[in-house]
């Protein structure tokens, strides 16, 4: 398995049949972040299927019913090919506000199974692996996506292949002149943002860090973009 960045804009797997993506959408928007990088969902979507066939495209993400740019950027995905699956987010004794969608990730790769040839998982969370292997028994080729720093090790063990994003940026990113268009908003106020973690990184380090990271986030204004293409899903 190669990826020619020269000469085609897939992964060249092969033969993948039909695949089936879970994407982690909290956890890939912060691990984006903290890589300075803006994602493109079409051309994400478009890498991670290669030759294969889509059954579908999931997207997990805590929601805030009365914010307005997530519910247009969640509509914004909706119309383009993607399934949301949405918790709303649950304020904890500390202030800090999460949605874990975790189990429903989980049970949705494992009640496809069978029906897609090659799940994709995005996410770098250690707490798939149980799930992963579970997916990989019923005989189903089990993929990992994410960006190599923020992604468990033992995820990246238990999968068939790592697609590490951080080597394929510009093909999952957006172009200059798309910054800031159907941008992932930002569930929690900046302040409240979970640092990704980093291997061996000391304490010190990270709460400087933890400054700096969310002083980078900010509001922009989602707009659609009548240039893409939508993605259409099979069953």
């Amino acid at each position: 398995m190669h990826f020619d960045k020269n000469t085609s804009s897939n992964w060249q797997f092969g033969h993948r049949g039909r695949v089936a993506v879970f994407i982690d959408g909290n956890n890939l928007f912060h691990a984006a972040r903290f890589h300075h990088l803006d994602l493109d969902y079409n051309k994400l979507l478009r890498v991670l299927l290669g030759d294969g066939r889509l059954l579908r495209a999931f997207f997990y993400t805590g929601v805030d019913a009365g914010a307005e740019r997530q519910q247009g950027f969640l509509l914004w995905m909706r119309r383009n090919g993607f399934r949301v699956v949405q918790k709303e987010l649950k304020t904890f004794h500390d202030g800090s506000r999460k949605a874990n969608l975790d189990v429903e990730i989980a049970v949705d790769m494992l009640s496809l199974a069978g029906k897609y040839d090659t799940a994709v998982l995005v996410s770098g969370d250690e707490d798939f692996v149980y799930a992963l292997n579970a997916v990989a028994y019923k005989g189903c080729r089990v993929e990992v996506a994410g960006f190599r720093s923020n992604t468990a090790p033992l995820l990246i063990d238990e999968a068939d292949f790592f697609i590490d994003l951080g080597d394929i940026a510009e093909l999952v990113c957006k172009d200059e002149s798309q910054r800031g268009e159907n941008e992932v908003p930002s569930f929690v106020p900046p302040g409240e943002l979970p640092f990704p973690e980093i291997p061996g990184q000391q304490d010190e380090t990270k709460k400087t860090g933890e400054k700096e990271y969310a002083s980078r986030i900010e509001e922009e204004d989602i707009s659609n973009d009548s240039k893409l293409v939508r993605v259409t899903d099979e069953i």
